[in-house]
């Protein structure tokens, strides 16, 4: 199967890269990507071959200015340009936000889009991670959100509608209440790039509510939409006082002539977009159907173009990802390296009919063999890289030896400080100065001289009975060749926000949660995710959920 996989990737003298991986699809044969969300049915066939023949014109003149494209998609979405900002897809504005909005600290519930973890970091800012619970089925519990928040002391924050890579999905009314309550920070952020793929609610955005208020931006990816990740643009909204702050910071061309393309294109294609979304929410509920009778596999209820789904039981899925691909030449999402997730987990996008079918039963060939029941083998010890990427190299590395060396794409994953990762179904190893800690969160040596032994808490942990008093658990066992001098006596802790690297009481620090997660006790009859109804074709959907443009 070496040779397959080497033919997928030898494009010249190029490096491969996972994108060339799985373009086809759809005949049973070729490869196929499950790996980065798209929407399959846009644009159509006839679409593309519209933009081929314009190909010329498209790549040889200058752009309109960012102020007529956003002109142009405002009309479209029925929103005054003054509260619209268009980027070069969303991380770019990101990007912005994080430079001119956030000062000092962002909380995000996590796993979440690495960016909204990542950017601020980047940058010297405390991120607050809030956890989502396996054992609650990840849904974000808003008033405990908030209250994570004030004891916290954060100034900016941030949730995503659907979550990715969960697709959990929060109702407009809750996310308002939760909008008003948090008024006096410095900046609310709604990531709503998946929100098109949602059918829970009839009108789920937010964009009118972000309008009107100070401190309320609304993030939406055109890309994600329209299955053109290529063409890099995404938009946000806000009140035209903010908005104008990061338009202003904007280069005039930023948007590039593809994307103005498509802009310009979208109007005439109304009736084919929707067709295309109806299609994607009929697809999630037959492909979760599927998915739900592989044994031992569980999964997640989304909204998204994607479902989580957690695999059996002493199944790695970094074994799983690197046997779909060499045997079966599929690609899916591992997600050992998001904060807050582990190898246990796959993010599956949504795809037609044919393709599931194959999907699935790959997985079944891969996760039981013969016989059914019988989990995929755990990795051998030092095999800990887990990013598809990572994967991608490592494969390519052995069969035509022109990318990145295993051990440097492993190197560059790991954290100083943190053991390497247990064997799947274990959880998140202790750092050595959190094995001190008892029962509480685990600490980092800083973090263990910021706060006294009285307010180390439980992380805020979903139960599954109701708490009684416990003793002291024992101290894990030492880790081989990780000897450490006692921690200093702990000193009171200051007044104020808590210091960058210290964990929120019932939170967790990027450098203990990156590609791994918190231990928690098991929950039996964790329920797939729910069918749900889908609605009835529409002329134009509003990406703004602002009502319907004939």
């Amino acid at each position: 199967m070496a040779g397959n996989v080497t033919s997928l990737f030898r494009s010249g003298a190029h490096s491969p890269s996972m994108a060339a991986l799985a373009r086809e699809g759809g005949d049973g044969t070729g490869p196929v990507d499950f790996c980065i969300p798209c929407n399959p049915y846009f644009p159509t066939p006839a679409m593309m071959e519209t933009m081929a023949a314009r190909l010329k014109d498209i790549i040889t003149f200058y752009p309109s200015s960012a102020d007529t494209i956003t002109a142009e998609l405002c009309n479209l979405l029925q929103l005054p340009p003054q509260a619209v900002a268009m980027g070069n897809g969303s991380t770019e504005l990101i990007t912005w936000i994080d430079h001119l909005l956030v000062r000092e600290s962002l909380a995000i519930p996590v796993p979440t889009f690495g960016r909204w973890t990542d950017q601020p970091m980047e940058t010297g800012k405390r991120v607050d991670m809030f956890p989502l619970q396996e054992s609650n089925g990840f849904a974000l519990d808003l008033a405990q959100y908030a209250e994570f928040i004030r004891k916290r002391g954060t100034r900016v924050a941030v949730i995503c509608n659907p979550n990715n890579p969960d697709g959990g999905f929060l109702h407009k009314q809750a996310l308002v209440q939760f909008m008003d309550a948090m008024a006096d920070l410095d900046l609310i952020v709604i990531d709503e790039s998946f929100l098109e793929f949602a059918d829970a609610e009839a009108e789920p955005s937010v964009v009118q509510e972000a309008m009107l208020r100070p401190n309320v931006i609304v993030l939406r990816s055109l890309g994600k939409n329209f299955g053109l990740h290529g063409i890099r643009f995404g938009y946000m909204v806000a009140n035209p006082s903010l908005a104008g702050k990061v338009r202003s910071m904007l280069p005039k061309w930023n948007l590039n002539a593809f994307a103005e393309y498509v802009v310009f294109m979208l109007k005439e294609h109304g009736t084919e977009y929707a067709q295309s979304l109806l299609q994607v929410r009929k697809d999630r509920l037959e492909m979760a159907s599927q998915l739900a009778t592989l044994p031992g596999l569980t999964v997640y209820p989304s909204q998204g173009n994607f479902l989580f789904v957690r695999l059996p039981v002493g199944a790695e899925g970094t074994v799983v990802r690197d046997r779909m691909l060499t045997e079966h030449r599929i690609l899916v999402r591992e997600c050992g390296n998001k904060i807050g997730s582990s190898s246990r987990f796959l993010r599956l996008v949504v795809r037609p009919e044919v393709d599931v079918r194959r999907l699935v039963s790959a997985m079944e060939q891969v996760l039981y063999g013969t016989r059914r029941g019988a989990a995929v083998p755990e990795l051998s010890t030092g095999t800990s890289y887990s990013s598809g990427t990572a994967a991608v190299d490592r494969l390519v590395s052995e069969t035509n030896g022109a990318s990145i060396p295993l051990a440097q794409a492993v190197g560059a994953m790991s954290v100083p400080g943190l053991a390497a990762a247990p064997a799947a179904g274990v959880g998140m190893p202790l750092p050595v100065a959190a094995q001190q800690g008892g029962a509480g969160m685990p600490m980092p040596a800083a973090a263990m001289q910021m706060q006294q032994p009285q307010q180390m808490q439980q992380p805020m942990m979903a139960p599954v009975t109701p708490m009684a008093p416990m003793a002291p658990a024992p101290a894990p066992a030492p880790m081989p060749m990780q000897m450490q001098a006692p921690a200093p006596a702990p000193a009171p802790m200051q007044a104020g926000p808590t210091p960058p690297g210290v964990p929120a009481r019932g939170g967790l620090t990027a450098a203990q949660v990156r590609g791994m997660t918190a231990p928690a006790p098991p929950v039996p009859n964790l329920a797939p995710a729910p069918a749900t109804g889908w609605p009835n074709a529409q002329s134009w959907p509003n990406a703004a959920g602002m009502g319907q443009v004939g």
